[in-house]
């Protein structure tokens, strides 16, 4: 049960400086139309053209979504608060919005793992890829990231809920993020630091590791291609996928393994956007729009668009 008293949080936003206001609204602006555009012409692509249908573009769909979820959750009313000046946000749609970042999160994390896994399979285990990472094994692992994803969301926002905010309720964030709520609470916070801590081991460090050792096989093989040509190709997805995967899990680890009484905003604020806007709008650029039959499904859509 919920003993909050306080109704609204006020979310100061990235700065509070008026010249630097109009400047962020339009970098922030233009990071989430990459990153929202960039995610749903994915989706529809994917969606429209049968040929798409395999286990590791249905990974990519489910990326692209989890991607415009965390970014739509978050942005639209920060740019919101830029442009109005108003700068609060009532108690349930703060939490409503830390729900789904934090699944957003959590899917995120866990899909990077299936996918390096699907790569590992394909490039590892060429000839057993269409037995092993059949449309059975690609709806487990999916329901297997789901159920990662929403009790994760539960646990850390139904912990929040339990938690009193007797003022002040002034979040120094750009969002409502666990961090900036614990350092709010006027009750013990201790549980919630411990599932924290329990989370960033398992799931961000856990992730990151099997990440790491999927691709750690897959650049073992790559070795043994043949052509030079080849084994550029090769490493040069490689290097960016796990540039990507490095963007997203250090961040996170960095922000969520620290005790509420050790956490700098300023710093924290500069972080969060590496992982909540930067990583969701290169994904669509490291993992899609540089595949081949992803470009020719992007090009049937604009095709189909055009009559």
């Amino acid at each position: 049960m919920n003993h909050s008293i306080v109704t609204e949080f006020i979310i100061l936003g990235f700065t509070q400086k008026p010249e630097l206001q109009g400047i962020l609204f339009l970098v922030f602006l233009f990071i989430y139309l990459v990153a929202f555009l960039g995610n749903m012409l994915i989706v529809i692509a994917i969606i429209y053209n049968a040929t798409l249908h395999t286990p590791m573009y249905l990974l990519l769909l489910a990326l692209a979504i989890v991607d415009i979820i965390c970014t739509t959750s978050i942005t639209p009313k920060m740019l919101t608060s830029m442009l109005t000046s108003e700068y609060s946000i009532s108690y349930d749609g703060c939490m409503s919005q830390l729900f789904f970042f934090t699944w957003s999160l959590g899917a995120e994390m866990v899909l990077f793992t299936t996918m390096a896994y699907d790569r590992y399979v394909a490039i590892c285990f060429p000839l057993r890829y269409s037995t092993v990472m059949n449309h059975y094994m690609c709806a487990a692992l999916l329901s297997i990231v789901m159920a990662i994803a929403v009790t994760n969301s539960w646990v850390h926002t139904g912990l929040i809920l339990r938690l009193t905010f007797c003022g002040p309720n002034t979040i120094d964030h750009f969002f409502c993020e666990i961090p900036p709520l614990l350092a709010l609470s006027c009750s013990p916070v201790r549980v919630n630091e411990v599932m924290l801590y329990i989370a960033d081991i398992t799931l961000a460090i856990g992730d990151f590791t099997l990440t790491c050792i999927s691709y750690g096989f897959i650049i073992a093989a790559i070795l043994h291609i043949r052509t030079t040509e080849g084994k550029k190709k090769a490493f040069s997805t490689c290097s960016s996928h796990l540039i990507v995967v490095s963007l997203y899990y250090s961040p996170v680890i960095y922000t969520y393994i620290r005790p509420a009484s050790s956490y700098t905003f300023e710093k924290d604020k500069v972080v969060a956007v590496l992982y909540t806007l930067v990583t969701p709008a290169l994904n669509p650029i490291v993992y899609s729009f540089r595949n081949k039959d992803m470009q020719a499904g992007i090009r049937k859509v604009f095709e189909f668009l055009q009559l």
